[in-house]
């Protein structure tokens, strides 16, 4: 039942990170329009792909996790 108290914790922790993110996301002027991200526009076309930004989102989320872990 411990293991279960702490991955609900934990859930928790983490679903209060993604709604700040949500919330003030927005308003992280760099957030999303870093070099490396991959934007398309043509004519009646456009295609966005944070790749540099998701890269950085996974390095972050991997270090929090790490730690959490040990």
């Amino acid at each position: 039942m411990a293991d279960l108290g702490k991955s609900l914790i934990f859930l928790g922790i983490i679903l209060v990170i993604v709604g700040v993110l949500f919330v003030f996301g927005g308003k992280i002027p760099w957030l999303g329009h870093l070099p490396g991200d991959i934007s398309i526009h043509r004519q009646r076309f456009s295609f966005y792909f944070p790749l540099t930004t998701c890269i950085l989102i996974s390095i972050i989320l991997s270090v929090i996790l790490y730690f959490f872990k040990k």
